[in-house]
């Protein structure tokens, strides 16, 4: 095998062994800003602990948000 030290690679997110794949997502893009469609909303309504179901366009499941995390509309 090549010795690769000091050589840029390309790899997958699912192929990292450590740390967690999930952690790296986190690091990298934690703190992007999303925008997508509400498709629904908890039984709560508007109140404080209500979570709205949100369909995003490059994501296949949609996601779910607390309603106050919220940072705007359009």
């Amino acid at each position: 095998m090549m010795d690769l030290r000091d050589q840029w690679v390309h790899f997958k997110v699912l192929d990292i062994y450590h740390p967690e794949p999930t952690k790296v997502l986190l690091d990298l893009h934690g703190n992007d800003i999303l925008l997508g469609k509400v498709i629904d909303l908890s039984d709560s309504g508007m109140q404080k602990d209500a979570f709205l179901v949100v369909k995003v366009e490059a994501i296949e499941e949609p996601l779910i948000v607390p309603v106050e995390r919220i940072l705007g509309t359009l």
